[in-house]
């Protein structure tokens, strides 16, 4: 997969972001080249939230603000009737190996100096402010996260299925903020989703937005408030008409709502699941603040949808359910690759807390009992990581992955939770405020349980 030198090109004077030519630096220089473009950009400069009275934000009630969906931007309907451009899957080595490609490190790398140089300065005021600064979704973009799953000759950057890429990117964004990350990668979820399963016409229509400059704040919406509720049994319907199909119901948990120009709504159409596309311009939407406990930066909001008329041809995918289950079994993996990413960062905190931390004369870490319960976050962490890249590998391969990321999702809901838990425990009051950031990575980690949709890889 040639994602680094895609990435790279797209960084390059011959691209659109002004380093020197892809074809005269060696791998090594393609990182390198990539990083000092991210710190020399002025975003670092602006990576702190602006002045709440100059910010356009969701208020931390959701009784104080409800409204229409934001202005979409005007996506030019094209033709075509084939079933669109797919990426290959990734080619079948036999060999189980964990070890990034030349290609994908070059990627994590340049991501990691995203994540601590913008995302994580930037976490603490995003979490209180319920919205992520534009400098960091802007730097993102620089990145091209949004175009990560995007077939090359549609503009993008994958020459193969991304699926494992994107779970190393997830992982490396969430080790700043898991809100911040899913902000960043709500976009790409849905240009992914539109490169797997859109029409020819679907996927001339709207991905070319993603590939510019100014990315469409877009957003996957499956998550609903229902009790007890089943991702594969939505309560949002969908009925035929003879213009196309009438949408009605409710999703929570949209990533962005306000701000999203495009989302992929799930709804059940003769009892089956289907996607559907949908256009914030579209009459009957309407969205209104929806804070939460965790992922707070992600600024998410309830979608309503109230007679949303969409055309025949806003289908995504297949109408028989199997594309609506592979889009959850993605987002699934997408939030086990969180789950680590916010998991690692805990430990990368308390570890050296609790060798420096003093009691009774000496570290807390010489007690047993704290030592174990760093040992066992580090077990489980590793655990989480193995199944995770494990479904991701099957993924990108073509493979069926439906038991592996099961089982991921399983184990990295549960763990994820303790490994938050164990890491207040650890910091002991200081692990009860703000002034440390591992109550926010609790409550973060609580979301991996609950969620669904939002994003996918």
């Amino acid at each position: 997969m040639d994602i680094g030198k895609s990435l790279m090109t797209r960084l390059s004077p011959g691209g659109r972001h002004g380093l020197a030519s892809a074809e005269q630096r060696d791998p090594i220089g393609y990182a390198v080249a990539a990083l000092n473009k991210l710190a020399q950009s002025d975003l670092l400069d602006r990576v702190g939230l602006r002045k709440q009275a100059e910010q356009v934000v969701f208020t931390t009630t959701r009784e104080g603000f409800r409204t229409v969906t934001a202005a979409s931007r005007t996506f030019a309907k094209a033709s075509g009737k084939g079933p669109g451009t797919r990426v290959p899957a990734a080619k079948r080595t036999g060999v189980f190996d964990l070890t990034p490609t030349e290609d994908e490190q070059m990627l994590v790398d340049a991501v990691t100096e995203y994540t601590e140089e913008v995302v994580r300065p930037a976490a603490a005021e995003a979490d209180e402010a319920c919205t992520t600064p534009d400098s960091v979704i802007k730097a993102g973009l620089q990145l091209g996260l949004p175009i990560l799953g995007v077939p090359e000759t549609l503009g993008g950057i994958s020459e193969e299925r991304s699926a494992m890429a994107g779970t190393l990117v997830a992982e490396a964004l969430s080790k700043g903020d898991m809100g911040i990350a899913l902000a960043a990668l709500g976009p790409g979820s849905v240009a992914t989703a539109l490169g797997l399963w859109g029409t020819e016409a679907q996927q001339q229509t709207y991905l070319p937005a993603f590939t510019e400059d100014e990315a469409p704040a877009a957003a996957l919406a499956l998550q609903e408030k229902t009790v007890l509720f089943d991702v594969l049994q939505p309560s949002t319907t969908a009925r035929r008409t003879s213009e196309g199909y009438v949408l009605d119901g409710a999703k929570a948990g949209v990533v962005r709502g306000a701000e999203a120009e495009l989302f992929v709504v799930g709804a059940s159409l003769d009892g089956t699941p289907v996607l559907f596309l949908v256009e914030s311009s579209t009459p009957g939407l309407t969205v209104e603040a929806d804070p939460s406990m965790g992922i707070r930066a992600a600024a998410l909001a309830t979608l309503r949808l109230e007679g949303v008329t969409v055309p025949a041809d806003a289908v995504l995918g297949a109408t028989d359910g199997t594309t609506y289950a592979e889009c959850v079994r993605l987002s699934r993996l997408a939030w086990c690759a969180l789950a680590v990413g916010t998991g690692q960062a805990v430990l990368d905190y308390v570890t050296p807390y609790v060798k420096t931390r003093e009691a009774f004369g000496e570290p807390i870490a010489h007690r047993q009992s704290v030592a174990f319960m760093v040992a066992n976050i580090t077990i489980e962490l590793q655990a989480m990581r193995l199944l995770t890249y494990k479904a991701a590998g099957r993924a990108a391969e073509g493979k069926d992955f439906s038991r592996e990321v099961a089982l991921a999702r399983k184990l990295c809901a549960e763990k994820g939770m303790a490994i938050g838990n164990d890491g207040v425990q650890l910091l002991g009051g200081h692990g009860f405020v703000k002034e440390h950031p591992v109550e926010r990575w609790y409550r973060d980690l609580r979301a991996v349980a609950v969620m669904e949709g939002t994003v996918l890889v």
